[in-house]
């Protein structure tokens, strides 16, 4: 395997501490989701994933796209993470709902279907989570 590029960050203070990379180019303060006392301005983990994975995933269907060659211009990646809690603890979901304009509702399906196998954040998370897939507006698949 070939590492193609390693992120570096450092957390303090966890969920309601500062982040920021190695490079200097994101620092930003974090705060527990709801938190009443959470300053403006602040972010969790949750919003980073899903920022993450949401643009991961763009770049996955861009890739899934050129491999079928077909356009996936104008495509846009709505993410939503949800922080979950049970009688075994914490864990998190993701709503993945693309939308491709243009493109008819069964190639939109297969081509996000596409990217979900090549996407890294997908693999990473494969089995792991519930990740529940969405084609303009329309469940296509839950995978576990």
């Amino acid at each position: 395997m070939t590492k193609l590029y390693i992120a570096k960050a450092n957390v303090t203070g966890g969920r309601n501490g500062h982040a920021e990379t190695s490079d200097g180019s994101l620092k930003l303060d974090l705060a527990t989701p709801g938190a009443p006392n959470a300053k403006p301005g602040t972010t969790n983990p949750e919003q980073l994933f899903a920022c993450g994975y949401a643009a991961c995933f763009g770049g996955a269907l861009e890739y899934a796209a050129k491999m079928k060659k077909v356009s996936a211009a104008g495509a846009i990646v709505n993410s939503e993470v949800a922080l979950n809690q049970d009688d075994s603890g914490f864990s998190i979901s993701v709503v993945l709902n693309v939308t491709i304009p243009g493109m008819a509702a069964n190639d939109a399906a297969a081509l996000v279907q596409a990217a979900h196998q090549v996407c890294p954040y997908s693999k990473a998370t494969h089995g792991n989570i519930q990740i529940t897939l969405r084609a303009n507006d329309t469940e296509i698949s839950k995978a576990a």
